[in-house]
């Protein structure tokens, strides 16, 4: 039986900070357990590959039950699933979000959460290539650069929302997001720079750590009602207990950790006696709030070759393996507008994000030609979703339901941003829009965004009248007609 003095579930964005802060004391023994593997791939270091995760062992692989609000679709829900999580596979774009968000956050009673307290924790963890400044701070462990090659279509983007009323920002990470900006990314050198980068790799070196990776935790092991360990099963299926002899820390995420809780009879007693679990400790509260960003894209054609179309053919590859530049390094979401639905909001409640890019399906469709993505994310969504248990096995996914779009204010707002998009096609050329007509009705943009919405994991951002002349909107029969399905 192994032992430890703590017990770290999940190698992700906090388990690799946890694992580095904790084992800082040579006194003290560490274990992190990690469910999937190392973070060598190719596709998890070079940055516009990030997509070519999806759906494959380096993800999760989550999906929502039919949701009710979406048109009966379920959701697709991508989770990294190796050192780092899903540091290790998102976009790697650098956004704290807005101080707003972490004052409400203090007062509906999260002590210790206002912005006052979070901003020096973020300064601690920075080390921006734009050197110090009052809201940035250089030296600490989490890289943070502009994007090194940045296509010559985000450019216009910008040029455009200027045009359009959008102020360019110079920091979007400041007192104010309203504007246009380009990312700011996790990277270093034009390669990815994870959580596991950051904050592992140099914990690694210490004897009192360990990392054990392809370990799949059980469940908590309790006794007299404290944890004080974990059951796990190894690569070939063996089960163990792991005793923590200070504390066990679920760091699995939004997802896992609440199905962990569950599982060790955490959690509300009625859903768990209904898959025969001894309940432990009643907790109702525990797979609540589930909360997500829904976003909905738009996709253009372009008349300039300015897009990352053919970033995968090998000159890029070996522009990125000699020089780490090119399109390869790109994020593919590469500016953002932050702007405001409706008047008499506090800030920004959408988050357009542009993409030089055919970024449709989550990346899983191509199209044989330049394009680009926009459309909006809701910052602040008020739907809420849960996460329940399938099944009592620890192997089965469990049952996710986000509720997207139940509340209105969320359908208004994210039907509004699709309508500042199009509105820009219509100043192109009239009656033409990505996959519904421009004319239709309001309830009609409604019915749409509930059939195509998806969970945050794209991409996207405003397309504005300014554009007229370097873009055409594709028509709705050859859009259909061209983009293939990867496999």
């Amino acid at each position: 039986m192994a032992v430890a003095d703590y017990v770290i579930v999940g190698a992700g964005s906090a388990g690799c900070v946890l694992a580095n802060r904790l084992s800082e004391d040579p006194e003290v023994r560490v274990l992190l357990l990690e469910a999937g593997g190392p973070d060598r791939h190719p596709n998890i270091k070079i940055p516009a590959a990030f997509a070519n995760q999806f759906h494959t062992a380096l993800d999760w692989d989550f999906a929502t039950e039919p949701e009710p609000h979406c048109d009966g679709r379920s959701l697709y829900i991508p989770r990294g699933k190796a050192l780092g999580g899903s540091s290790s596979m998102n976009a790697m774009l650098y956004v704290r979000g807005r101080p707003l968000e972490y004052d409400l956050w203090e007062a509906q009673g999260a002590a210790g959460w206002g912005w006052k307290h979070v901003r020096p924790y973020f300064l601690k963890a920075e080390d921006n290539a734009r050197g110090a400044s009052e809201h940035h701070a250089v030296g600490g462990p989490l890289r943070v650069e502009d994007l090194r090659s940045p296509r010559p279509l985000t450019r216009r983007f910008l040029e455009a929302c200027a045009a359009a009323g959008i102020p360019r920002i110079d920091d979007y990470n400041g007192t104010e997001q309203d504007g246009a900006s380009p990312c700011q990314v996790n990277q270093r050198g034009g390669r990815r720079w994870s959580a596991a980068d950051a904050y592992l790799r140099p914990a690694m070196r210490r004897r009192n750590l360990e990392v054990l990776t392809r370990r799949h935790v059980l469940g908590v092991v309790l006794e007299g009602g404290r944890a004080v360990g974990v059951r796990v099963a190894d690569r070939r299926g063996r089960v163990s207990v792991v005793r923590a002899e200070r504390e066990v820390i679920l760091s699995a995420g939004a997802i896992c950790s609440p199905q962990l809780l569950m599982l060790s009879g955490i959690g509300p007693a009625d859903h768990l006696r209904e898959h025969g679990i001894e309940v432990a400790v009643d907790l109702p509260e525990v797979g609540e709030n589930l909360q997500d960003h829904p976003y909905a894209t738009c996709v253009w054609d372009c008349v300039v070759p300015e897009s990352l179309y053919g970033a995968d053919r090998p000159r890029p590859l070996l522009e990125w393996v000699l020089r780490r530049t090119g399109p390869l390094t790109s994020t593919v979401a590469e500016a953002f507008a932050f702007v405001r639905s409706r008047p008499g909001l506090p800030a920004a409640d959408l988050q357009y994000h542009f993409a030089p890019a055919y970024f449709v399906r989550n990346g899983s469709e191509t199209y044989d030609g330049h394009a680009f993505t926009t459309g909006p994310v809701l910052i602040t969504p008020k739907s809420r979703g849960q996460v329940r248990l399938r099944s009592a096995d620890p192997a089965a996914k469990p049952a996710i339901t986000t509720n997207t779009l139940a509340e209105r204010e969320d359908v208004e707002a994210l039907v509004t941003g699709i309508e500042r998009t199009w509105a820009g096609a219509r100043t192109w050329r009239p009656g033409c829009a990505p996959t519904l007509s421009c004319s239709t009705t309001r309830r009609a943009r409604w019915r749409w965004a509930a059939r195509t919405g998806r969970s945050t994991r794209s991409c996207a951002c405003a397309g504005w009248r300014a554009c007229a002349w370097w873009t055409r909107p594709c028509s709705r029969s050859s859009r259909a007609a061209t983009p293939t399905r990867r496999r």
